[in-house]
């Protein structure tokens, strides 16, 4: 008895199911019928959808994409050279060639090339546009007609990014302006990514309304972040070979007075008596000096080239690929996507709309 019941239950729910899929059909055929009824609205939906669609892909202004790539320079040392600054290091003399600069290397540097201070630097370089030099905010704010909505508004009115301006001098409407281009950019047109993971080369995309924008201010971004990086990383290095420069012209002056003054010496005292020793004691003394100093002079010289050679290796640290090349790739919506999509928009959202309107007759009348 107890079998029988499990088989009428299992009967039941096979029974349940097979009723639930035949609603489930019959309401799917019973809207498609609905729509085929109304397919005049649909087909005048989608018309005036694809109208609108064309009129967007005509008016719509072109999105020029300026792209570049760039690879980062591979820090490894060389043998020689590790071998000589590990020598220096031993006698407490430091010649740089470290990591100096390595908080800046990998993905740290996608994220210093969207900082806030980078795209400043770039935004207020000036460049050469038709003759006419202005700073690339200039250009922003021109093809972006900002200053038509500045018109009413006192502080904004008369605000200009001119060339070789003191930023240290600027207002706060003028920095609240900058960081607000900023957070556009980063949000709107810049994108900075690696082509692949396990590579070092860096793609940044810019993509905007004006051609010429797009291309200097991904060149420029491209050259303030590499200046930036070469300085950070080398500035240890360039004070060593400039120290160790003075030092060795220093030597080098002292050796010359020493050779000069035994000259002289030998001068002054040309036929000296052998007898009286006294006579021979300065040019001895500018002979002790030349040897000193020829000796200081020469370890100067090892280390000064030691030093360049470091500097050297971590120079340039950003080597360009590619880079954008007018006439830039346009983005332009083509006028028979622009009726396509928005003719299918139009007919998708009308048969929503009947659908719903029917739903709702059926629940006011109470039918299923």
């Amino acid at each position: 008895m107890v079998f029988m019941k499990n088989n009428d239950q299992e009967q039941t729910l096979d029974n349940s199911e097979e009723i639930s899929l035949r609603e489930l059909i019959l309401k799917l055929i019973g809207w498609w019928h609905y729509l085929l009824s109304n397919w005049k609205i649909i087909f005048v939906a989608g018309i005036i959808g694809g109208v609108i669609g064309y009129t967007h892909a005509y008016f719509k202004k072109p999105i020029y994409k300026a792209e570049l790539s760039f690879a980062l320079q591979d820090e490894k040392s060389g043998g020689g050279l590790s071998s000589a600054l590990g020598l220096a290091s031993q006698f407490g003399i430091d010649l740089g060639g470290g990591s100096a600069g390595g908080e800046f290397s990998g993905d740290n540097l996608l994220e210093l090339m969207k900082s806030r201070s980078m795209i400043e630097k770039a935004m207020l370089t000036p460049v050469s546009i038709n003759g006419k030099t202005e700073t690339l905010a200039e250009l922003y704010i021109t093809f972006n007609k900002l200053r038509e909505g500045w018109k009413n508004k006192p502080e904004l009115k008369n605000m200009h990014f001119l060339p070789d301006a003191d930023r240290s001098k600027f207002t706060l409407k003028q920095d609240s302006i900058l960081g607000v281009f900023h957070n556009l950019l980063i949000t709107n047109n810049l994108t900075v990514d690696k082509l692949d993971k396990k590579l070092s080369i860096i793609s940044l995309k810019v993509s905007t309304t004006n051609e010429l924008f797009s291309k200097y201010f991904i060149e420029e971004l491209t050259k303030v972040v590499s200046d930036f990086y070469v300085e950070t990383k080398t500035e240890k290095s360039i004070k060593n070979v400039s120290i160790l420069q003075r030092q060795t012209d220093s030597v080098r002056r002292a050796l010359n007075s020493a050779i000069s003054g035994v000259a002289e010496s030998i001068d002054v005292n040309p036929n000296a008596n052998p007898s009286r020793q006294t006579l021979h004691v300065p040019s001895q003394r500018r002979q002790v000096d030349v040897q000193a100093n020829t000796i200081i002079l020469g370890e100067l010289v090892k280390n000064l080239e030691i030093a360049k050679m470091s500097l050297l290796q971590e120079t340039p640290l950003i080597q360009v690929i590619d880079r954008p090349i007018l006439p830039l790739e346009d983005e332009r919506a083509g006028k028979l996507k622009g009726i396509i999509i928005g003719g299918l928009f139009g007919a998708s959202l009308i048969s929503i709309m009947l659908f719903l309107r029917k739903n709702f007759k059926n629940i006011m009348s109470g039918k299923n």
